[in-house]
Formats: C-alpha cells, structure tokens, sequence
C-alpha cells in the first residue's frame, strides 16, 4: 500500500506503476523481436510499402473531418459527456467510447473546436468514466447506457449485475487514455480517478489477456484476442508496465493463407475449442499503424491484408475495403472479413451466421487505408466512400456490394476513426511515446 500511495503523491500528479526503463523495453521488444518460427523466417518481409510524411490537409479534407465530427456534435449525452455508439442509440462500449475519445483529441488538434468546448468534453466524459459501475466490481462492463451510466445488455436494457468486460476494449480505451497523460497533463488527475478503481489482476494472466461473461450466473474467464486485434490492444498494456508478453507473440497461432496471391496472416485457433470466432479484418491494423506506428510485424501484416483486397478488386473490379460494421438492418452488426471460418472475403455475424448479403465496402477501412497509403488504390476507396456523407450527422458506414445501396448505419466508432486517420495525415502516428520531456505513466489498481 506504501509503494501505491508514493505512486499517486508523485509530482504534478504524473504516476509511475514501474521504472521508465521496463515499459520502454517492452516497447523496443516490439521493434527486435525475434521469433523462433518457421513461419516468421520464409516470410519474405515486403520492400514496397510506401513510407508516408506528414503533410497538410487539403480543403476536400477538412470538410470530411468536419463531416465526420457532426455525429458526435449530434450524439453527446449532454448530461454524462458520452456519445452514443450508433447514431441516436443511447448506449455505448469502451471501445466506442474509446473512438469519441479519439475523435475529441483529433478534433481539437485539427481544430475544429476550440480549447474551451474540448477541455469542457473531455472533462465531463472522464468524470463519467469515473463513475461507471464496475462488473463484479472488477472492470468496466460491456455496454453501458450512455444517459444514466447504468449497466446494460446489449439491448441496452438494465442489468444491474453487468454481463461482463472485454480485455480488448480495455486495451483500446487506454489509447487516448495514454495520449492525455502524455500530451494534456491537466487532464492526468482524472484518469486516473478513472484508472485506480479498476482491478486489471484477474484480466491478465501469464502474459495473457482474458475477458469476463456470465454463463450460468456464474463469472467465466476467457483468453481474449485473435491475431491482429490481440497485438493491438496487448501494446497500450505494455507502455503501463503490464505483462502482455505472450498476447504480443504474433506467430504462437499464426498461419498463412493465400488469398488473391497474398499470403494472409490468419489466425488457427480453432473456434470450437476457444469460443472465439477468427476474423481477418483491416481494423486492427489500420488502428496500430493511426495510433502506435506499426511495428515490424504488423507493418508486413497490414499491408498483405490491404494487398489482399487490392487484389481482390483487380480480380473482380469490385472494390474491397473490409472490417466489422453496424448495420441499418437485421442482424445490425457484421464482420466483413478476408478471412474467417476458413473462407475468404466471407462475410458472417458474431454467432457465425452466414451474412454474405450484407458484404459492404466499409468507409472506416478506406479512410484508414487512405490514410496510411495513399497509393493509387486507396484513392479509389476514398473516392467512393467520400460520398458517403449524411449531410449532418456524420459519415455512413459503408456501401452494400450486392444490394449497391449505402448502409445507412452512422457510428462513432467510423467518424471516430475517420478524424484519425484525417488527423495521421498531418501529424503521423497519433501516439508519439517516449518524446516528451517528462516521461509518464499510468497506474492500474492490483490486488
């Protein structure tokens, strides 16, 4: 208790969980790892990914982020600070909220609001943060309802008891978490607040990370992440000094596929036995490359997913930017893949129900892929899906290959995610760890 209570009385506030040296090293490991895997070593590493500078944003540009944070001008809670997952739908996840988090950071960086309007949010979302009602009084639950705070079902009807956490929306949250720290000091205090309640013991074990549900009124541990996401929310873990060791490994269940002439990382853990379905999508890797820079797996990675759907446009002439997305109709929410239940470019829903009908261009992917390419295909992408304005609420969430109609779904996680990629085109990798002149770190309440 004397070592937690010398962290939170550290000066200006600025709270160290372990020696600067530990969290940087896990960060330089991302860089040298070296993998004993016969995988790893006939992969051939690409030497034609373009490197991409910073640069201004056009005037087309700007008006797409002004777009883009029209949906969250039209669904902050005016009371709790938090913004609805889906357009006029009161309910949200940490992992949505994480993306409102984002998309306020960008927001004010571009500036699109003033100084005053971001402290005023960001202030009242953590406040609110900091008083969630924590699952088994553990960590945050799934869904919460964005007016009262309270715990809900994915339906957003109450449940007091919580249905559960995600490990990797825990990961995802602590992104903007580690920017305010690091960039907007002021803000320190409060996540913290937000951070000392929370328990991270029982989601991370031996370098794993495990989610939480209810199966029978009773609270069951399950490992959570499949290869691309997993690395991804494992990364903001491992700058608080967390053992995430294992859930970084990229090639313990790797395999690769080739899908239109593109050897595609994939994931073989088999959905029987670890209750986890296996998606290859672009966003985990459009997330790593906006927020952290890509290490160098996931730079090989990213790039053979987006290769694949080139090619798969220059097969078909279908043009192909895929990810998981809301949904305007039953069953509202699909995974749009390049590869699950071993089928490429299938499109399924969570139970694994086959929705091949609802496969969609998504406009998060191709703004993200826009952002960090910009190559001749990332131009048509964005091309398409710059259309896709609702004209006051934000962007749309993709178009439908089949039924050649907008999917008129409008989320924060797309507008989030589009003011990122808007705002890596001027200032590169959105989490610049590691250059500011007073290192700082966050501290996770354990037990």
């Amino acid at each position: 208790m004397a070592f937690k209570q010398d962290l939170l009385n550290a000066r200006h506030h600025l709270v160290f969980l372990v020696g600067l040296g530990v969290a940087f090293s896990l960060v330089l490991s991302l860089e040298q790892q070296e993998f004993n895997n016969d995988l790893v070593d006939k992969l051939h590493f690409s030497e034609e990914i373009p490197d991409i500078d910073p640069r201004p944003l056009t005037a087309e540009e700007r008006q797409w982020a002004q777009a883009a944070w029209a949906y969250f001008e039209q669904n902050t809670q005016p009371v709790t600070g938090l913004a609805n997952s889906v357009d006029g739908y009161p309910s949200t996840t940490l992992w949505d909220t994480a993306s409102y988090l984002m998309g306020l950071i960008s927001a004010q960086r571009l500036a699109l609001i003033d100084g005053d309007e971001f402290e005023q949010r960001m202030g009242k979302a953590l406040t609110s943060l900091a008083l969630l009602p924590l699952f088994d009084d553990t960590l945050p639950n799934k869904v919460y309802d964005t007016r009262s705070l309270a715990m809900v079902n994915y339906d957003n009807t109450p449940n007091p008891r919580g249905i559960g956490w995600s490990a990797i929306d825990i990961g995802r949250v602590l992104v903007p978490f580690n920017i305010l720290v690091w960039e907007y000091p002021q803000f320190t205090a409060q996540v913290q607040k937000v951070l000392a309640r929370w328990n991270i013991a029982p989601m991370l074990q031996e370098g794993v990370m495990y989610g939480a549900r209810v199966t029978n009124e009773l609270t069951e541990f399950v490992q959570e992440g499949r290869i691309g996401y997993e690395e991804y929310a494992s990364k903001s873990l491992s700058l608080m000094g967390q053992d995430v060791s294992q859930a970084l490994r990229y090639t313990d269940f790797l395999r690769l596929v080739e899908i239109d002439g593109v050897q595609v990382p994939t994931d073989k853990r088999d959905p029987r036995r670890y209750k986890a379905h296996n998606y290859v999508v672009s966003e985990s890797y459009i997330l790593d490359g906006l927020e952290f820079g890509w290490d160098r797996i996931s730079h090989e990675f990213a790039w053979r997913v987006y290769q694949a759907q080139q090619g798969r446009y220059q097969r078909t002439g279908q043009l192909t930017a895929v990810s998981e997305d809301n949904i305007d109709r039953p069953p509202y929410f699909v995974y749009n893949t390049v590869f699950s239940s071993g089928q490429a470019w299938h499109a399924t829903t969570d139970t694994g129900e086959d929705a091949d009908e609802f496969r969609s261009i998504s406009t998060k992917a191709a703004f993200g892929w826009y952002a960090l390419y910009q190559d001749e295909y990332a131009q048509k992408l964005i091309d398409k899906v710059s259309t896709l304005d609702s004209e006051g609420k934000g962007f749309y969430s993709g178009w439908y290959e089949k039924l050649d109609q907008t999917n008129t779904a409008i989320t924060a996680n797309t507008n989030g995610i589009i003011l990122e990629s808007l705002l890596f085109i001027r200032e590169g990798q959105l989490l610049k760890v590691g250059r500011q002149s007073e290192p700082v770190q966050l501290a996770l309440k354990e037990e």
